[in-house]
């Protein structure tokens, strides 16, 4: 698809987090009226349905295909603007003109090909890529807005790697490769007229649970002053850095648009620093308890 060089005619506002982008088409109040999401598991609430608690038991009380106890990101920017809860777009029966979720748990920002020729095929959970959530919204899109005025991808690229026991100097090959999948989606919106983008960094994975658990260290210069693994989270903030000159050289290209970076990485290394402080049980509001959709 070719680069858009000058402002299309529809404006389309559009949020694309990590592993969650959320597209969104405000009215000519800037009252937004629906909000399209891509992503991986920080913003799939239902297409690849995980079931059984302790999914879902904080919030909803029953497990709705979130990767959670409770609500994801996407679903506070939904209540935020007075929207319903996303319904996964692969729901029967549903409405989607005031929004659906794209966003497949495990999915990468790459294809499938690129895994299938170093030989990670079998180590996808899914085949869902950013591209493929495009493809997929594009093919709903004209029944979506009608109106002319419209108003942490790269995590499990990384993971299907590392869990596949690849070196980190192959693991940090594939970040130039990352960048230009994220780079085209981008891209890709802004050709339909997306003017409104948040793009958030890796969070610092030497801080998971899974990471410490697999690959532990007795060396104590292993890890940061907060029990992290130094190695993970420096790989992070590599690729946060990288993403961040990507981002601003797609605002320079593309001046009519508002391009972001949102940092995921900083506030999760305060919450690991100090959980006490940062503690929640996620105790619905009975406002928000009206509002659940899923």
């Amino acid at each position: 698809m070719a680069s858009p060089s000058a402002p299309p005619s529809m404006g389309l506002s559009t949020f694309f987090l990590l592993i969650l982008s959320s597209f969104v088409c405000p009215s000519r109040s800037l009252h937004y009226d629906a909000i399209f999401s891509f992503g991986d598991s920080l913003s799939d609430t239902g297409n690849v349905r995980v079931a059984g608690l302790p999914y879902g038991m904080t919030f909803f009380r029953r497990p709705t295909g979130r990767c959670s106890n409770g609500r994801l990101v996407i679903d506070f920017i939904a209540e935020a603007v007075g929207l319903p809860l996303l319904p996964p777009s692969t729901a029967k029966g549903k409405n989607f003109r005031r929004g659906a979720n794209f966003a497949y748990t495990a999915a990468t920002a790459l294809e499938f090909g690129f895994f299938d020729r170093r030989g990670l095929s079998g180590k996808l959970w899914v085949n869902s890529s950013l591209s493929s959530q495009v493809r997929s919204f594009e093919k709903m899109m004209p029944s979506l807005c009608s109106s002319t005025q419209v108003g942490e991808f790269g995590g499990n690229d990384y993971n299907t790697a590392i869990f596949a026991s690849r070196s980190m100097a192959e693991v940090n090959s594939y970040v130039p490769k990352v960048m230009r999948a994220i780079k085209f989606g981008v891209q890709r919106l802004i050709g339909h007229g997306a003017i409104d983008i948040v793009v958030p960094g890796m969070l610092p994975i030497g801080c998971f649970p899974l990471y410490l658990t697999l690959y532990g260290s007795s060396n104590k210069n292993d890890y940061t002053d907060i029990g992290c693994l130094r190695n993970y989270n420096d790989f992070a903030a590599h690729h946060n850095s990288f993403l961040q000159r990507v981002i601003y050289g797609l605002q320079r290209k593309y001046s009519w648009t508002r391009i972001r970076y949102a940092d995921y990485y900083s506030p999760t290394l305060r919450f690991a620093s100090n959980p006490t402080k940062y503690d929640s049980h996620d105790a619905p509001s009975q406002e928000s308890r009206r509002k659940r959709t899923a």
